[in-house]
């Protein structure tokens, strides 16, 4: 029906008799969209057809039509000339290079690293005080998570075994070659074919560094380049695309590689600091590897072109600067501070955020009415006018927004008015897999992959929140159907099990 007339469809639902019920502010919108959206089809192609028939009908005899065509045929060396000198021009300027996301892979870990909260709660009874444990109790209970997220090694055997840096170490080579064997895999792509390696990680910086240990470990070329994104939180993996997009602008048939994970072992803390005990029930062990190529001949095979990227970074505001920070406590343990300010600051961040990435994606219907409310309390000065938030959906089919916590999801789906099943994906991720960090993003994609959503032609938008404090879009053009019959993914052999009802709270014994 969307194709149709917006006075055809009015008239068949008048002629049907849906009564007052058709006139509903969200019907009388929907028309306003495509109204606006449609306008060339509607009102300027009807006006120049008219034209043309106008200037046909004054043609009354053969020597009238014989200098009609002649006029033509004059015109189009203009006409020629003109399409030339624009393309010429645009091809100067230089034209952006096509970057496509040809496939993914997300890590998931043995079951023999999978842990319950139970057993977390158990290990943090016989390593922090009763006054601590309450605390990390509470914010397990409440988490959104189920008994079959993934803790690493080290963590399982406290307080039997110290956390090392070797722990750290083979923590993050399990999950980073885990994700990079299945992509390579999955995409047939040699590794030495890979011409730019990109790796971001919070926390742990090893020297030689994490993107020198798979040159190792792959026996890459000499020349690949190679870089390491550290310390900059869970919207480092956008991050990641946007510097591989930019890479791809130089290089000419080549692959880039961007692996995101965190290590659990580098954030964990074993102080009495409130603030910094949070973040010991929040992060969980994984890992993705996407690979971007920007040769043309993978345009058939690649499942995704990349679309726009928007980086909006708040660190210049002390309060937004410090509202995730890491720093050591009056004994000398290290950890990482969540303010209480946090979620006021994310929401400032995503707002100028989607004012940027907006224009690009907005259809015009959306962006007229956003421009409307900024006149009115502008210009006007109407202060107690309602903020009109423009409705993504129109723009997209897909959300993917970082499974931070179920308090950033619960914000995000009430402020981008969103439904639960564009909020599944994240919900089902957090739940499943817990907050893997700047990898989950990739774990909810896969998820609707799994569930068959992904159509031809469907928009996708990733949004990253971290430290800094940053927020990132990433917007995809799906370029085939996803058919989850032939995909390998964390969710393929239990997809069925989901969505599930997650309960608000769900207590722990101790």
């Amino acid at each position: 029906t969307t194709k149709l007339p917006f006075l055809y469809i009015l008239s068949i639902a008048m002629a049907q008799n849906v009564g007052s019920n058709f006139f509903t502010v969200k019907n009388l919108k929907l028309g306003y969209h495509f109204l606006i959206s449609h306008t060339p089809y509607l009102f300027v192609i009807p006006a120049i057809s008219a034209l043309g028939f106008y200037n046909l009908l004054t043609i009354t005899t053969l020597e009238d039509l014989n200098n009609h065509i002649i006029l033509m045929l004059k015109s189009w060396p203009i006409i020629i000339i003109i399409i030339i000198f624009f393309a010429a021009l645009y091809l100067i300027r230089g034209r952006p290079r096509n970057v496509y996301l040809v496939d993914f892979a997300c890590y998931k870990p043995d079951e023999a690293d999978m842990m319950s909260k139970q057993q977390l709660l158990d290990i943090m009874s016989l390593t922090f005080d009763d006054e601590a444990v309450h605390l990390q109790k509470k914010v397990l209970e409440k988490s959104g998570y189920s008994d079959k997220t993934y803790v690493p090694e080290g963590i399982r055997r406290l307080p039997e075994k110290l956390l090392t840096f070797e722990e750290s170490r083979k923590e993050t080579e399990k999950v980073m070659f885990g994700a990079i064997d299945d992509l390579l895999a999955k995409t047939k792509v040699k590794a030495r074919e890979i011409g730019i390696i990109i790796v971001n990680i919070g926390l742990y910086n090893p020297t030689p560094s994490l993107s020198s240990m798979i040159v190792n470990h792959y026996k890459l070329g000499s020349d690949v380049l190679t870089y390491n994104i550290s310390g900059m939180g869970c919207s480092a993996g956008l991050i990641s695309i946007d510097l591989a997009n930019r890479l791809l602008q130089t290089q000419v048939s080549a692959y880039a590689m961007v692996v995101s994970t965190e290590s659990i072992h580098c954030g964990y803390y074993l102080g009495k600091d409130k603030s910094k005990l949070v973040s010991n029930c929040l992060f969980r062990m994984g890992a993705a590897a996407v690979l971007l190529s920007n040769c043309f001949s993978d345009s058939r095979r690649s499942k995704y072109k990349l679309m726009h990227v928007v980086r909006t970074h708040k660190g210049a505001d002390d309060r937004a600067f410090k509202s995730i920070y890491q720093e050591q406590d009056e004994d000398g343990n290290i950890g990482i501070s969540l303010s209480k300010g946090l979620m006021v600051v994310a929401g400032e961040t995503l707002k100028s955020n989607i004012m940027t990435l907006g224009p690009l994606v907005l259809p015009m219907s959306e962006q007229l009415l956003y421009f409307g409310y900024l006149i009115a309390r502008k210009i006007f000065k109407l202060k107690n006018i309602k903020p009109y938030i423009p409705d993504f959906k129109l723009a997209f089919e897909h959300f993917f927004i970082h499974a931070g916590g179920r308090g950033v999801l619960d914000e995000m789906e009430k402020n981008l008015d969103l439904t639960e099943w564009h909020m599944e994906p994240s919900r089902m991720t957090l739940y499943r897999f817990g907050n893997t960090s700047s990898s989950s993003l990739w774990y909810e994609l896969a998820y609707s992959e799994a569930k068959g959503r992904i159509k031809k032609g469907d928009r996708a938008w990733q949004i990253g929140f971290g430290s800094g404090f940053k927020c990132h879009s990433v917007v995809w053009h799906a370029l085939k159907t996803i058919n989850p019959d032939m995909e390998k993914n964390p969710w393929t052999d239990e997809i069925h099990d989901f969505p599930v009802n997650v309960p608000l709270v769900m207590p722990l014994s101790v």
